[in-house]
């Protein structure tokens, strides 16, 4: 989809975008498995780096650390906070997008 026109331009910042991607008429069920999923992603993506960094600290001290912390400490607050923001900010477009179709009515 490219957007030619500056009123396209228009209509995509009106609606909101989310990484440069148009939301356009995203429904409640479609806002709620894309911020659940924003939120999935960022937990696994954290804790997989947080792990790697237990590793390197593993193999550069010889200590054995709890890897069940990335879990706790690192993935469940980072996926947590991300799911939350997601939620809110899509929660918000949909909720504005409704009123203006009430109120075109």
């Amino acid at each position: 989809m490219t957007m030619s026109t500056a009123h396209d331009v228009e209509r995509a910042r009106r609606e909101g975008q989310l990484l440069g991607i148009p939301l356009g008429e995203l429904g409640w069920f479609q806002s709620l498995l894309m911020g659940v999923a924003a939120g999935m992603g960022t937990f696994f993506l954290s804790t997989f780096v947080a792990i790697m960094a237990m590793l390197a600290y593993r193999m550069a001290t010889g200590r054995h650390p709890d890897f069940s912390l990335t879990y706790r400490w690192v993935g469940l607050p980072m996926g947590a906070v991300v799911m939350l923001a997601s939620l809110g900010f899509l929660g918000a477009q949909w909720a504005r997008r409704t009123v203006r179709k009430l109120g075109k009515r």
